[in-house]
């Protein structure tokens, strides 16, 4: 990958038929790194990151109570990532909904908290942020049909790394709303991706890094993994400096072949490479 003149070399795998979109920048929102920022592409679980942000702030502005139960049901069930599909409770505080969102990218939790909060809600909340490429398109499906959005969430490496240092920063949504988003996406578990290498390498917890915990350093993020799709987007302070990323690699998966399983493994080497500049940046 060439050089852009005044920015950190990316140095991605040269995988065949992958299409990245990368984009590093500081607190201040200045581009550290970038490779396509302005391509949109699928990023599978990413867009739940808007479902979160409009959730927070309907729970701040007082139009959502965070003790609102919220029922599971059969016709929004979905059986892969996440917890709750595997829990007996058949209720939860929609806080708590949404804090399985961020924390294990519950698709039933997400079914559940995006018919109590709105797909065109969430939608207006993306616009209202600027956003034109990013977005959350449908609900999770196990099966998707020709009458059904062809994927779940959009999104370019330029605007969501905005958005992640609009949340790092408070002026996303607002302070209130935003702390309540990085708390939620702190808690990930899936740290196998741009977060890898700060767990490895940054000395941080690869499950409790939470922003509640205090910490002087603080990681959280999301990811997205689907049938050729990769991507994480997120932010890492540490010694008072941050810096946020967002990572997405496309390509026409072979389902079920070693060809692949190559392709994910060359796409994943490049992810910790995206994590190894971060780490540079913010050391």
């Amino acid at each position: 990958m060439a050089e852009v003149a005044g920015l950190m070399q990316l140095e991605l795998p040269d995988a065949g038929g992958v299409t990245w979109s990368v984009c590093l920048r500081d607190a201040e929102g200045t581009t550290l790194a970038a490779e396509h920022p302005e391509v949109p592409l699928r990023t599978a679980s990413v867009g739940k990151v808007l479902l979160l942000l409009e959730t927070a702030r309907g729970l701040v502005a007082g139009d959502l109570s965070p003790d609102e139960p919220l029922t599971r049901s059969v016709d929004l069930w979905v059986g892969d990532s996440g917890l709750w599909h595997t829990l007996s409770v058949e209720t939860l505080p929609l806080v708590d909904v949404a804090a399985l969102v961020g924390a294990v990218s519950d698709n039933l939790a997400t079914n559940v908290l995006l018919r109590r909060v709105g797909l065109a809600e969430v939608a207006a909340r993306a616009t209202a942020l600027g956003l034109r490429s990013t977005a959350l398109h449908d609900r999770v499906r196990d099966v998707r049909s020709d009458d059904h959005p062809a994927t779940l969430s959009t999104g370019n490496a330029a605007e969501l790394s905005s958005l992640m240092v609009r949340l790092a920063n408070g002026t996303a949504i607002g302070p209130e709303p935003d702390r309540l988003v990085r708390q939620w996406l702190s808690a990930n578990v899936d740290q196998s991706m741009v977060g890898s290498v700060l767990v490895d390498q940054a000395g941080l917890d690869p499950i409790a890094h939470h922003v509640s915990l205090g910490e002087e350093r603080v990681l959280w993020n999301k990811t997205g993994t689907d049938a050729g799709v990769r991507a994480d987007v997120g932010a890492v302070t540490a010694g008072g400096r941050t810096v946020a990323w967002a990572a997405v690699a496309n390509w026409d998966p072979a389902v079920g072949t070693s060809l692949d399983h190559l392709t994910v493994w060359a796409v994943l080497r490049g992810m910790r490479q995206v994590g190894e500049l971060v780490l540079d940046a913010v050391a």
